[in-house]
């Protein structure tokens, strides 16, 4: 992916930061309140262990959205009792099966949380042409994901969000539109596609026509502003989307919202020490999420 840079000059991605301490590297930001990384408010020092094998049931489905048929694994936790459910969306080049998705869901399913992980078309094991996708078409898809799940007897019908890179810019659109204050966390997400827009499709051969004919129209040139129960996962060292992009959505989000910086950390988290620090983030907000709407 090529690098994005927040234009520092445009007011569609200029950010002023929150307090300085909220944004230091290792820090879970919550309002005014951050929380230092070794700790938690719910929980033990690291709550993010190595789990090997499988998780507790999975279960592999297609779920149908235009001409396409997406396909869904979806992990369930060992007790019976329904549980509410995080959907995670992949990035550019990406797919459903890469080890960050796996892990997330070994230790979502061992903390009771459902995980549905799935291709966007064109993606992976999903039908479809990838070079034919949008920001539209992957809201779309998430939709149709969504609206499958709410269906599923083992889901209690809350569910949230996780998106990495453009995945996290297309959850933050579907929770906008939602509006409903669902959690959503998003891993090294741009704030601003405008850097996209310059280049060429021969740069990025992922992509196709309507992609950049979309971006020219502005209509999801930016993230959205006032997505309530976001949390901010960012790669202090991301080489791809740089930390003020982090910043910047941590800027425009709405209350409660947080923003926790993995120092040293890459584009991809590629060093698993740095890969349980997002999931543990991840898994601390959306169960303090799922027990204030339990």
């Amino acid at each position: 992916m090529a690098r994005l840079s927040a234009d520092a000059r445009s007011g569609r991605a200029r950010a002023t930061p929150r307090p300085p301490e909220e944004a230091r590297p290792g820090a879970v930001a919550s309002g005014r309140h951050p929380i230092p990384r070794g700790s938690s408010a719910t929980g033990p020092e690291d709550p993010v262990t190595a789990h090997e094998g499988p998780p507790a049931r999975a279960e592999r489905h297609r779920v149908v959205v235009g001409d396409a048929r997406l396909a869904l694994v979806l992990h369930l936790p060992e007790s019976r009792r329904r549980a509410p459910c995080v959907v995670a969306c992949h990035g550019l080049g990406a797919s459903k099966d890469s080890d960050k998705y796996l892990l997330l869901a070994a230790e979502f399913t061992a903390a009771g949380l459902a995980l549905a992980r799935f291709d966007f078309r064109g993606c992976g094991e999903s039908s479809g042409r990838e070079d034919e996708t949008t920001i539209a078409t992957r809201i779309e898809d998430v939709r149709a994901v969504l609206a499958w799940l709410a269906s599923h007897r083992r889901l209690d019908g809350r569910f949230g969000l996780l998106g990495s890179s453009l995945g996290g810019f297309v959850a933050l659109h579907v929770a906008s539109a939602r509006g409903d204050g669902a959690p959503v966390v998003t891993w090294n997400a741009p704030s601003t596609l405008e850097a996209l827009g310059e280049g060429s499709g021969e740069e990025r051969p992922e992509l196709g026509v309507p992609f950049f004919l979309e971006l020219a129209e502005h209509t999801y040139l930016e993230a959205p502003r006032g997505v309530a129960g976001h949390l901010v996962v960012q790669a202090e060292a991301d080489e791809v989307v740089p930390l003020e992009h982090g910043v910047a959505l941590h800027a425009r989000a709405g209350d409660p919202c947080g923003l926790v910086l993995v120092e040293g950390a890459d584009h991809r988290f590629t060093d698993p020490s740095h890969r349980k620090q997002a999931v543990a983030a991840s898994l601390e907000w959306f169960g303090r999420a799922f027990s204030r709407g339990s």
